[in-house]
């Protein structure tokens, strides 16, 4: 594989350029982890709006009709539904585990079986959230279990 980078002048745009004989399941997750590195979520917290990696969130949770992304220590509220996450976020290390919880695999310490077929994710900052029985056959195919 032959990787070529050019500097540009100031003003013209960015672009990149795949070739490649067949796109398998490998380039896929690059491209999409391309276009995820630049992209940015509108979150807010307190009537202040910030723009946030989707990278640095841990999960999204919906509650009462509010969707929420928890970072390492901090919660922001989004105007996103989780199918709409979950969307824009394909392709990504982000999964949904539940009705309610879209978790980023990227965060998770570890993972392990719990009680009717559920799976029970530690996540880095030491919160455990569950992946529902419907949810698991998807986890494990990210995984490539």
């Amino acid at each position: 594989m032959k990787i070529t980078i050019q500097d540009l002048p100031e003003g013209e745009e960015e672009e990149i350029i795949i070739r490649c004989r067949g796109m398998d399941e490998q380039l896929l997750k690059l491209v999409y982890a391309l276009r995820a590195g630049r992209e940015k979520l509108t979150v807010s917290r307190q009537e202040r709006l910030f723009r946030i990696p989707p990278s640095s969130v841990y999960y999204f949770e919906a509650v009462d009709n509010r969707v929420f992304a928890y970072l390492e220590k901090e919660v922001y509220e989004t105007k996103l539904k989780l199918y709409e996450l979950e969307e824009r976020l394909a392709g990504t290390d982000f999964f949904r585990a539940s009705k309610s919880t879209v978790i980023n695999l990227a965060k998770v310490e570890s993972l392990s079986p719990a009680f009717n077929g559920r799976f029970e994710a530690a996540m880095k900052n030491g919160e455990k959230l569950i992946v529902s029985r419907q949810y698991v056959p998807v986890l494990k195919e990210k995984l490539g279990l």
